[in-house]
This record gives structure tokens, sequence and C-alpha cells, in this order.
């Protein structure tokens, strides 16, 4: 009986739609990251001191506008188009997706983060895939707060460009939710990396083989995504449920 069960549950999140939506999510990632660390190799390259140059920061943050941008656009008539375990973290804690849907986007997003790291290794060659760190006169615990609240930011735009109640202003969802990540770059690129994203910096720790200060990049984050999935849909509007896309493209009202 249980095996049964199991097996059956199991059918629902390989049904054509489910594999589609983890396609995608793989796919959108996959891109995001190979533009936005591909854009901080870039910038290394063309700049000899790209570590303390304000114009490296400003380089990277458009990169990671108009990436996220894209992604998401891309994705969201098919999976949500969430491009962030954490993104999937807050979506599953206000309800929005199962739990079972969010492992299996985590598992596509981090694959999608590491192969995308793993070109640019393999492609540029004679240069080290850069990974996030934190300042030195930062603690783990300060990195991770800063990490949270830049995340909670992100998620909050998140539930509200995708919300159904935004009417037209909907459409403009996916560029709200890039301008969001790229000025959060802006005000904490220096301090803790501006990630916001747990794959994204696993996908570089993993190819450069460097885990230091790696659960600043996802304690933070989960956290400060659970708070803003929990609040837009307990404080702000409470008995409501924001219209979001499932993982079989239908929308949820």
């Amino acid at each position: 009986m249980a095996l049964a069960s199991f097996t059956a549950r199991f059918k629902q999140f390989v049904t054509p739609d489910a594999l589609r939506s983890y396609l995608v999510e793989f796919i959108s990632t996959f891109f995001y990251v190979f533009v936005v660390v591909g854009s901080a190799m870039a910038s290394r390259k063309l700049m000899s001191n790209s570590a303390t140059d304000p114009s490296s920061l400003v380089l990277v943050a458009i990169a990671n506008t108009f990436a996220l941008s894209s992604s998401v656009y891309i994705a969201s008539n098919v999976s949500g188009g969430h491009v962030n375990p954490a993104v999937t973290f807050g979506l599953a804690v206000g309800g929005h997706i199962s739990v079972s849907t969010a492992l299996f986007y985590w598992v596509s997003q981090m694959l999608a983060s590491v192969m995308a790291c793993l070109l640019l290794k393999v492609a540029t060659v004679s240069q080290d895939v850069p990974i996030y760190t934190i300042a030195s006169e930062m603690t783990g615990f300060g990195a991770s707060m800063v990490e949270g609240v830049l995340t909670f930011g992100l998620v909050y735009a998140v539930y509200a460009g995708g919300d159904t109640r935004s009417g037209p202003m909907r459409s403009i969802g996916p560029l709200v939710i890039g301008l969001m990540a790229g000025s959060m770059v802006l005000a904490a690129g220096p301090f803790s990396g501006g990630s916001m994203n747990p794959a994204l910096a696993f996908g570089s720790a993993v190819v450069a083989g460097r885990f230091k200060n790696q659960a600043v990049y996802w304690v933070g984050p989960l956290i400060g995504a659970a708070v803003a999935g929990l609040l837009y849909d307990n404080v702000m509007f409470p008995g409501h449920v924001s219209g979001r896309v499932n993982s079989d493209g239908t929308t949820r009202v």
C-alpha cells in the first residue's frame, strides 16, 4: 500500500507538464548564472583592479538586472520563473507550490548553476570562476543578515510582480524583479556579494572548489524568502491567495 501510494504521488511529479517546468527552470537558471558570473569574469579581465573599481560593480548590477528580468520572463508561463532556490522556498512556505515540486525545482536550479559555471571555466581556460565572499570587516552572521534582507526584498518583489491583482501592471513584473535585484547588488555587492540566490553561490563554489562561508548564502536568503512570503500573504493581503503560475502552467487564484 505504501509503495503504491508513493508510486502514485511520484507520477504526479514526472508528468509532461511537470518535466517541462523543471526543464525551463534549468534553462532560465543556466542563462542567468552564465550572465552574472560571466559579467564578473569579464570585468576582471578588462580591469586590473576590478575588485576596487566601482564600474565593475555597476557592470555586474546591470548584467544581473537584464539577466534576471529575461530569465523570469522566458520561464514565467511554464514554471513561474523562479530561477532561484530562495524564491522557490518562499513560494513553498506561502503554499503556492508543493514541497515535492520545490525539491525538483531545486535540483534543476542547482544543476543549471553548476553547469553554467563549469562551461565558463572550460571556455575561458585561463580564468578562475569567481566565488561569493564577504568583506573582511564583516562577520558571517552579519553577512547572512544582509543577504537575508536583500532576498526579502527580491522575493517580496516576486510576490507582488506575479500577483494577478496587479492587473495590467503584472506585465512588467519580470522587469520589476530584475530592477530590484540590480539595485540590491549595487547596495550590498562590496559587503556580501549581493547573491540573493543560493544556486548562484553554490555553482561557482563547486566549480572553484571553495566553500568558505557558503552557509551565508543559504541561511540568510532562505529565512528572508520565507518571511517575505508569509508577510505578503498573511499581513498585506490576509485571507487572499495571490495568483501564481503552478508547475503545470495553470494559474492559482
